[in-house]
């Protein structure tokens, strides 16, 4: 049995509540419209991109940090996303960035931005992240585990600093800060200001404290309001990965909060094509657009071929999960989280190109150039 915090919520919710300077608002305050989210949509196109961490990065820490940060790689590998027709790129962000270097962090980023836009990219910033090591820690990162998928991944805010009221201040500087930056910059697409804040992240266990989903209940409509307040002209949005959507009394608060706060709604699928339209249907009636911000596991039928178009059909952008293969290894399957893989799959699990540019599957990439309209193969 774990021995439970001292920390108790009542005074972490009270802690948190006075960093900002209003009460806590109602979701409908500030929240676009239902209209003004579907004109902003109607004006973006169809949205294609991948979740893009650069090849030689672990995470997104080492993708940013000074030592690691390779502007000329990105530049490469975002003129290949180009070429193949994606016009957008969901990118993760972490606390510890701003913390440790906000400054240099800040710099890197708007280096990062002017890169994209030469290639007509626009990034759909991550700002915290509930999945992988709860226990992340700027400066050089651990060497992914061989054969093993993302094994370098972290979460921000990590589980000692999500417990920790003196902290909060430093991540809504962190929020509004970088938010701020770019609130009236339109090459940035928008705040995926939380991913998948629910997931229960099995090694979250190694920490001396059970309440996470509680305390990051307590957060997530912060976090909202935190980059409402610096009045983006981007939209704000958080994706729900798991079902019963549909029905408001089936719903985890955590979900409920993520739809209730976004202006356009985000998804997750890891399903066949069948599954990913049912996903579309049951999040339609919410009447706002929709973008899935991850899918593509090949071995479990979630693959190019089969979800883009549907996705396209149902005018909604698409996300896959990993663009270039590096040091994250997404392109093991889930299961070598349990039994490490001791060759390359044949078949990727994830991820569309190898670091210098070339295809895992020439097919599938004309496959995706054709349904963006764009000409010769890459």
């Amino acid at each position: 049995m774990h021995r439970r915090t001292v920390l108790k919520l009542p005074l972490y919710l009270a802690a948190a509540a006075a960093l900002t300077k209003a009460p806590l608002v109602s979701a409908a305050t500030g929240r676009w419209s239902a209209d003004r989210a579907s004109a902003w949509y109607a004006e973006q196109g169809w949205l294609l991109g991948a979740n893009y961490v650069t090849s030689n990065a672990v995470n997104q820490l080492e993708m940013f940090q000074a030592g690691t940060y390779d502007p000329r790689r990105i530049d490469g590998e975002l003129s290949v996303a180009r070429r193949i027709g994606m016009n957008t790129m969901r990118v993760f962000l972490h606390d510890q960035l701003w913390a440790t270097d906000r400054v240099g962090f800040s710099r890197r980023l708007s280096e990062f931005v002017s890169i994209a836009a030469r290639h007509q990219i626009k990034p759909l910033f991550v700002l915290f992240d509930s999945c992988w090591d709860p226990l992340p820690k700027a400066g050089r990162q651990r060497a992914p585990i061989k054969g093993v998928h993302n094994s370098g991944w972290v979460q921000s805010p990590g589980a000692h600093r999500l417990q920790d009221p003196a902290y909060t201040r430093v991540l809504q500087s962190y929020v509004t800060g970088v938010v701020g930056m770019f609130r009236d910059d339109p090459r940035v697409l928008g705040w995926d200001v939380w991913n998948e804040p629910d997931n229960p992240a099995r090694d979250y266990r190694k920490v001396e404290h059970t309440d996470k989903q509680e305390l990051v209940a307590a957060f997530l409509p912060h976090v909202f309001q935190w980059t409402r307040a610096m009045n983006p002209v981007q939209p704000l949005t958080s994706g729900v990965w798991q079902g019963h959507w549909r029905d408001p009394g089936s719903r985890s608060e955590i979900c409920s909060l993520q739809l209730e706060h976004s202006d356009i709604i985000s998804f997750h699928s890891y399903g066949d094509p069948a599954e990913f339209e049912a996903r579309i249907d049951e999040l339609t009636p919410l009447g706002r657009p929709i973008i899935c911000t991850e899918y593509l596991a090949r071995s479990l039928g979630s693959t190019v071929e089969g979800i883009l178009p549907v996705a396209k059909r149902r005018k909604v952008g698409a996300y896959n999960w990993g663009f270039v293969a590096g040091r994250t290894q997404t392109y093991y399957p889930w299961d070598s989280w349990n039994d490490p893989y001791t060759e390359l799959p044949e078949t990727w699990f994830s991820d569309l190109i190898h670091p210098d540019g070339r295809a895992h599957d020439d097919n599938e990439i004309r496959f995706i150039q054709k349904l963006a309209g764009v000409g010769s193969p890459t």
